[in-house]
């Protein structure tokens, strides 16, 4: 009994500084939903307060006047699209460059860190002027592989940590029984990495969903605004009315929300199994 009270005593510090940061990043979402279902005046009066009536109609103009329903649809073809490149990139280059297959590859490592440290911001004049020449501005697929490229270094060398922690033997067993390169990443090591698949999915994911400036500098046209786009005409619509634009972010951030917690327990196993392999 004693010792099981020191316990709690010495995880104590621990317990507060958790409930203090779960605080801190569950309020504001709080104040989000909360502030979604008030009138104008009410929202104005005290953001802190609860609505006298639930006021749905709010998510209604939202949904109407950001046009989500295309934003969505844009929104998850640019994300699945980011997706989909990264992981049949990033996969063999983190394979080559965690079994040292080439001799640049610490070089090439070395390039990787450096090129996640360089602004986008310095190459966007000359991929505009390449994206207009070849007719590809309002194009969500050439985007996505735009944002594909940006996190391609953070991908590959997240992906290359798991990659180490497989056992040499289990490709050099495969390849003695008569398997090639591809069959050994496609049957053995895949599927042995998959945690950090999914951990790379997700992260790139929410970093393509919540992208902003490619994609207001390269989606010029209504049609193919993302969700994202699509919430920040409201600002300028609803300007004076927070309760609107409070639905609009609401109805945002409830996909990622929702994915969040569906892959939670295999996005948090893959970041713990990267850091100790790592």
């Amino acid at each position: 009994m004693r010792k099981s009270r020191e316990q709690s005593l010495r995880m104590m510090p621990g317990n507060v500084v958790l409930v203090v940061l779960a605080f801190t990043a569950l309020l504001p979402i709080f104040l989000v939903f909360l502030n979604s279902l008030k009138t104008a005046p009410e929202v104005v009066r005290n953001p802190l307060a609860f609505p006298a009536v639930l006021d749905w109609g709010n998510y209604v103009e939202a949904w109407k006047y950001a046009k989500f329903g295309t934003g969505f649809k844009n929104s998850v073809l640019l994300t699945g699209t980011t997706i989909l490149v990264v992981l049949l990139t990033a996969a063999p280059a983190a394979y080559v460059l965690a079994e040292r297959k080439i001799k640049a590859a610490r070089p090439v490592m070395v390039y990787l860190m450096v090129a996640m440290t360089v602004p986008i911001q310095l190459f966007l004049f000359p991929l505009y002027a390449v994206f207009a020449k070849a007719g590809l501005i309002s194009n969500v697929f050439a985007v996505g592989i735009i944002i594909a490229a940006i996190n391609l270094p953070l991908a590959i060398m997240l992906l290359r940590t798991f990659f180490l922690g497989i056992p040499k033997e289990l490709p050099e067993a495969a390849t003695m029984d008569g398997a090639n390169t591809f069959q050994v990443l496609r049957h053995i090591l895949l599927p042995a990495v998959s945690p950090g698949l999914i951990t790379v999915g997700i992260i790139v994911g929410l970093n393509a969903w919540n992208e902003y400036l490619i994609s207001v500098t390269f989606l010029q046209s209504e049609s193919s605004y993302t969700a994202t786009l699509g919430f920040l005409s409201l600002t300028g619509t609803f300007a004076v009315d927070q309760g609107v634009l409070m639905a609009g972010a609401a109805i945002l951030i409830l996909p990622i929300v929702v994915l969040f917690l569906i892959a939670q327990r295999s996005f948090v196993d893959g970041l713990v199994s990267g850091s100790v392999k790592g």
